[in-house]
């Protein structure tokens, strides 16, 4: 007799873990179900009336102090670009004059025909 109590007990034991899963299976199920069946009637039904947000363009607000802000901003990168162009132009001058000797300048138009 005592050899039936390992197989009882392990069945009674498997039972209650299959008993418990698939009550927690069905109750989640359940669950899902209604939450679909929620969502499902809330795609069906159409929203209450509501304006529509504004468009992108009209939310764009121009600030006077930005678009000076802007153009400082770009004016002094023009100075500064332009300055670098200079300098570049006067450094080549002086290294070609280095190299070369004579005028700078004159080696610039090209060589005379």
């Amino acid at each position: 007799m005592s050899f039936l109590i390992g197989p009882v007990s392990g069945a009674l034991v498997a039972g209650g873990v299959y008993y418990g899963f698939s009550n927690l299976i069905e109750s989640r199920t359940e669950q899902h179900r209604k939450d679909l069946h929620v969502l499902a009637r809330r795609l069906i039904t159409p929203p209450a009336e509501q304006d529509p947000p504004p468009s992108a363009a009209d939310r764009i607000t121009h600030s006077p102090f930005t678009s000076i802000v802007k153009q400082s901003w770009n004016d002094r990168l023009g100075e500064l670009y332009g300055f670098t162009r200079r300098e570049g132009e006067r450094a080549g001058a002086w290294g070609r004059k280095v190299l070369y000797g004579g005028d700078a300048d004159a080696s610039e138009t090209g060589p005379s025909q």
